[in-house]
Parts: C-alpha cells; sequence; structure tokens
C-alpha cells in the first residue's frame, strides 16, 4: 500500500456539467445533484468547468448560487473562469454575492487570454472595443483589486434622497480575495500566479519549457515548485499558497462490468495523445487513471506532480451517464480518498 505519511487534506472533484440541448435543465439539475451527493460523501470542494457556446456550464456562478442553498458546507469554485470574457467588475459583484449566499465558500479559478475563437464572435462580445481590449495579466490584477474592495472612484456618499453610493465594489465578501486561485499550465503563469497572490490550480494539462524533456509529472512537479518560491517572496501574497492538483481518476471498484468496459474504452480512446508533446506549443497531457482506488492511489503516489500538494480536485470524465458520477464519486470518497489519506469531511446534519 503507498505511504500515507503525508496524507491528503482536502479531496475535491470537478465536473464539466453537460447537458443534451433539448432538454438543458436536466443536464443542470443532474450537476446540482452530484454536489449534493458530494457534500454528503465529505468532499472538501466541487468545482465547474465554465463552457461558452458549448452544451456545459455557461454561467458557473449562477450554478454556485443554486448549489449554495442546497448544500451548507461544500466548497463551490470555478477551474476556471476565461476573464477575456467577463467584464471584471461586474464579475466582481456577482462572485462577491454569491460568496455571500454561500457563507463564504466560493473559490473562484481564473484564467488570461484571448477568448477562444475570438474572431468569430468578437464582433458580438465587444461590438465596439474588440481590438482594444486587455486579455492580459492586467485585467485579472484588475479583477482582483476589485474583490480585495480597493477603491474604485471618488465619488461616493448620498445622492438625493435616498440614493446612497460606494466607491468599492459593492457587496464585498471579505476573504474572497484570498481565495482567488490561477489555472496555470506554464512555467510563467504559475510563477506570475504565485507572484501575485493567487492560489495554484495545476490540471492534467501543462506546457513544458524549450529545455525540458517531455514528463508530464516532473514538469508539472517544476512549475508547482516555481509557484511557490514566487509566493514566499511576494509582497502580494495573501496568507499560505495553496495548491490543487486536478487529474481524471476514474476508480471502478463498484463499477458494473459495462460500466468498465465504457470506461476504459473512454481511457483507450484519449491516451494516444499523452504520448507525444501537442501542437507548436509541445502540449503535454496527463494520462487518466483508471483502476481499483486501491491501484491508483500506488499510481498517485508515484506522481511527481502529486507528492507536491496535499489538495486535489479528481476531474470526471466527460459525456458520462448521471449513475457512472454516482458510482466514480461514491469510490472516490469511500476507497480512493482513505487510501491516500484522506479523512471525509464531517456534514452538518439540521437539528431533528
Amino acid at each position: 500500500m503507498p505511504d500515507t505519511s503525508r496524507p491528503l487534506r482536502k479531496l475535491g472533484f470537478l465536473t464539466i456539467g453537460l447537458f443534451d440541448p433539448a432538454d438543458p435543465a436536466s443536464g443542470h439539475e443532474s450537476t446540482l445533484q452530484i454536489i449534493e451527493l458530494g457534500e454528503g460523501l465529505g468532499f472538501d470542494s466541487a468545482w465547474l468547468r465554465h463552457r461558452h457556446l458549448q452544451f456545459g456550464i455557461s454561467s458557473p456562478i449562477a450554478m454556485m448560487a443554486a448549489a449554495s442553498q442546497r448544500t451548507s458546507r461544500i466548497e463551490l469554485g470555478t477551474a476556471v473562469t476565461p476573464l477575456g470574457w467577463e467584464n471584471p467588475l461586474r464579475l466582481a459583484e456577482d462572485l462577491a454575492t454569491v460568496d455571500l449566499l454561500a457563507g463564504g465558500r466560493i473559490n473562484p479559478g481564473l484564467s488570461v487570454g484571448e477568448p477562444m475563437h475570438y474572431d468569430t464572435l468578437k464582433h458580438e462580445l465587444y461590438p465596439d472595443s474588440s481590438e482594444l481590449e486587455d486579455f492580459s495579466y492586467g485585467r485579472l490584477n484588475r479583477f482582483a483589486r476589485l474583490i480585495a474592495g480597493e477603491k474604485v472612484r471618488d465619488f461616493s456618499g448620498r445622492h438625493g434622497v435616498v440614493e446612497e453610493f460606494s466607491n468599492r465594489v459593492e457587496p464585498h465578501s471579505a476573504g474572497l480575495r484570498d481565495r482567488l486561485w490561477y489555472g496555470a499550465a506554464s512555467r510563467k503563469s504559475a510563477v506570475w500566479a504565485g507572484a501575485n497572490g493567487f492560489n495554484l490550480l495545476s490540471s492534467s494539462v501543462i506546457f513544458p519549457e524549450a529545455d525540458q524533456e517531455p514528463d508530464f509529472a516532473r514538469i508539472q512537479q517544476s512549475q508547482i515548485r516555481a509557484f511557490r518560491e514566487a509566493a514566499e517572496t511576494s509582497a502580494q501574497a495573501h496568507g499560505q499558497a495553496r495548491v490543487s492538483q486536478g487529474l481524471v481518476v476514474i476508480p471502478t471498484d463498484s463499477a458494473s462490468p459495462g460500466q468498465r468496459e465504457k470506461y476504459q474504452r473512454y481511457v483507450d480512446e484519449r491516451t494516444p495523445r499523452t504520448r507525444a508533446p501537442q501542437g507548436a506549443r509541445g502540449m503535454l497531457f496527463a494520462a487518466d487513471l483508471i483502476g481499483t482506488s486501491d491501484e491508483i492511489a500506488e499510481q498517485l503516489y508515484a506522481h511527481a506532480g502529486f507528492q507536491e500538494v496535499d489538495e486535489v480536485a479528481f476531474a470526471l470524465p466527460f459525456s458520462f451517464d448521471h449513475e457512472d458520477y454516482i458510482q466514480i464519486l461514491t469510490d472516490i470518497a469511500s476507497k480512493l480518498g482513505p487510501a491516500l489519506g484522506w479523512t471525509p469531511a464531517e456534514v452538518r446534519r439540521d437539528p431533528q
């Protein structure tokens, strides 16, 4: 069995929230039920992928607001929200509002860069400013300042008989700034996140440096270490810098024969892309981990990236059925998590 002398402290999961375009409500309800199940199983966090103009969750903030009213303890996050689609001030207002509704359980994960397929939609997204929009880290720093409650304008106070105006984003949710995460896939972005007071989301996709061998686990390990080094010397660090790793894991302990066959077929279809760098930047994909929980635990303890973290947000596979997610989450919480030294969070129950 793996050495559990350094137990896993926090266990989370990530879902894309797929839906049938002819019946999107059912898919969103399924996602909410999965989050409720996660809380009942003792998971520490549930994370939502952000998908625009696709058949997935286009508004994680609305979903987190709904989930916050159906749960009481589990943390809720985005992994990640591409900031290029957002107005930083309006996003700050929405996230602060949901964080207050959730009792301080929101973990916004963000990324920067030009929106995917920007040329096909910029006329709708930014019809008057598409060539002027700043999609750099500066956009994210502006958002972070707004979340922190820094001054937006000089004007504030009473106007007229009843109108009161503030010079910062309202409502303000104290502590939310400390819970901002950055989804980094390169050393440069990991260092930037650490230097600018963000926590680090490291997932199953990374970009190596030109002089690095294409070893996913070792490169992920080096990025995490670079992040921590930058965070330790940063004047903008907010408390202890956190790192979460997100790999696809598919435990099969309680899976039916049909589920095992489907899961293995899914992994087999995705495995070829993990064998060599992809694209002009040499993107590397992590291999999906499938097998019994003990087998997956052995692989994780041998993974250089996993060795650097004490919290994870395991990604649920795309396009599986609701019943499959129930089985996978149940096995993660009851078998894989404990095999990694994790203890389920105590679930608060309403008094009878």
